[in-house]
């Protein structure tokens, strides 16, 4: 007997989408796409690596019509109705599928995407024309998170052309699909340490370095700042893609001590409206900004750590309590 597939789509701005995909993957593992349309549709299948895209983004997700999916359609209409008290979101749209149609049907709504001078984020199954210079980085974007479409992803991605030295030794933490730590690979760095704290994340992550080739440069483990004491790696570059409110306390527990004097943070994953949090919390933590990133309400800074640096009296200091 064969099976009818519900296909579940929510129409958003790129900084929700990734969002949403993460409410939908709860029902829908491993069955969740992206679209993100190019202005000017050219032929052939990396036509969104060359034009403007479309500022809205259609999440959509495959679930198999069963005794379980009506129950799932309510759960999925619920946990989108508290995402609306953080973003404003339409209503998900529900259409059924033949099963003819529905495994490849998720895989038609992702296409090349490029971001910054270098980077050609490319789903495992398409084909691209690389141009000289494009650092490829090929994902299995069948997981919901990293898929290189949020303004905080695609400022790392920048600030990372910027400001990776080659040889570097670099750690991302809060690894997600592994996008940054694969980035700072192609780059040259010397070898990447990948963090995350959710096994789905660290599995995700292990599995797009080894499709891409840079295991002998990337190793994903599962953890946070009580790996990176363990191991007393000197990091010259870290990749801090996480909450506001996690960044603030990583440097009150001392995260700015594991990168070398002189070495740099990459901190993204704060609104406008928490940068002097963070602002005081980094220089604090004796960090000072070189550079901010601005993509709409999203904000990116660039810090380095001073040559020396005593941390003041009363100064929060719990570095045997790491995360």
């Amino acid at each position: 007997m064969t099976m009818n597939w519900l296909e579940v789509t929510v129409v958003v701005d790129a900084e929700a989408a990734e969002a949403v995909a993460e409410v939908l993957a709860r029902y829908a593992p491993n069955s969740v796409a992206l679209e993100q349309r190019a202005r000017e549709i050219a032929s052939g299948p990396e036509w969104s690596a060359d034009g403007p895209l479309e500022p809205i983004v259609y999440v959509r997700a495959y679930l198999p019509i069963d005794a379980e999916s009506e129950s799932k359609r309510k759960q999925i209409d619920e946990a989108l109705w508290h995402l609306r008290h953080i973003a404003p979101l339409p209503d998900p749209t529900f259409r059924e599928i033949q099963p003819s149609d529905w495994e490849h049907a998720w895989k038609e709504h992702y296409h090349v995407l490029r971001v910054g001078s270098r980077f050609v984020i490319k789903p495992s199954w398409r084909e691209h024309a690389a141009q000289a210079g494009d650092l490829i980085i090929e994902l299995d974007p069948g997981m919901a998170f990293g898929t290189g479409l949020h303004p905080t992803t695609q400022m790392c991605l920048r600030a990372l052309e910027t400001h990776l030295p080659p040889g570097a030794q670099v750690l991302d933490l809060g690894a997600g699909s592994g996008i940054l730590a694969i980035a700072a690979a192609r780059l040259g760095a010397a070898s990447v340490l990948a963090l995350d704290i959710d096994p789905v994340a660290v599995e995700a992550a292990r599995e797009n370095v080894q499709r891409n080739r840079v295991a002998d440069i990337v190793r994903v483990e599962t953890g946070s700042l009580n790996v990176v004491r363990a191991e007393s790696q000197s990091i010259d570059v870290a990749v801090v893609n996480i909450l506001a409110k996690v960044i603030i306390q990583l440097c009150d527990e001392g995260l700015t001590e594991t990168v070398v004097p002189g070495g740099r943070f990459i901190f993204a994953g704060l609104i406008e409206s928490q940068e002097s949090e963070v602002y005081e919390a980094v220089t604090r933590a004796g960090l000072t900004v070189s550079d901010r990133m601005q993509d709409k309400d999203w904000v990116g800074l660039v810090c380095q750590r001073e040559s020396s640096f005593t941390r003041s009296p009363g100064q929060p200091d719990r570095r045997g309590s790491g995360r």
